[in-house]
């Protein structure tokens, strides 16, 4: 299973109903985060998914992939201390030029680096998180390449995997994922199958406020209600 968060962090008083649902309080996250470490489920990275699609590499045991999109900032005051407290991975995906101008409410670059050197991975959600449908190739290139580059930049390594702006893409955005030689991209479509043939579009399990522990637990194993 791959894990979709946003904020973690309680929603102000006036908060819509968009940012409530895309909120985990820090207590529901530390309990989720125990929930793991208690029945044995390993976070892992999409270089290490994608070694065991690719070269068969075997997985740790209940391998899970924790992922954060957008680049809030309360995921390093609050996510960051908890997964480290527990000695977990994360995958973070960040639109750039939200860090580029200092958007209030996001991550710096300092706080990235910080984490990256950690063993944090980070990898690009766009640069200015738009809608890539029906757009030509400059566009995506702008929009995909430059903040590949642009982290490449502040963590040392070139990440390879992508995060669709509101899960929202086209045929032409899957090729420029190709051309651009991405081993991998994420949606937001609630399934948890993972290969080689989806590998630009697979799909995650979002986490929202409302998720009761119970649930989280179904998640993580897999016990998925439209399945049963």
């Amino acid at each position: 299973p791959i894990l979709m968060y946003h904020y973690i962090s309680i929603p102000p008083e006036d908060a819509d109903v968009y940012r409530t649902d895309l909120s985990v309080s820090p207590d529901n996250f530390r309990a989720q985060m125990q929930y793991l470490a208690d029945n044995g489920h390993t976070p892992i990275d999409f270089y290490t998914l994608s070694r065991a699609i690719t070269n068969h590499e075997q997985l740790p045991p209940k391998p899970v992939l924790l992922t954060f999109d957008d680049g809030y900032l309360d995921n390093y005051e609050n996510a960051y201390p908890i997964l480290r407290e527990f000695g977990f991975t994360a995958t973070f995906f960040i639109p750039t030029e939200f860090i580029d101008t200092n958007r209030a409410g996001y991550m710096t670059w300092p706080m990235i680096e910080e984490m990256a050197a950690n063993g944090y991975r980070f990898e690009p959600h766009s640069r200015s998180h738009p809608d890539l449908r029906e757009r030509d190739n400059d566009y995506l290139i702008w929009e995909i390449l430059g903040p590949q580059e642009t982290l490449a930049y502040h963590i040392g390594y070139t990440p390879r995997y992508f995060a669709y702006p509101s899960g929202r893409y086209d045929d032409n955005v899957l090729a420029m994922m190709a051309h651009l030689d991405f081993w991998g991209a994420v949606t937001t479509y609630a399934a948890a199958e993972q290969g080689f043939n989806n590998r630009y579009e697979w799909p995650r399990l979002r986490i929202r406020y409302n998720t009761p522990l119970g649930e989280f637990a179904d998640l993580v194993n897999l016990i998925l209600p439209w399945e049963e």
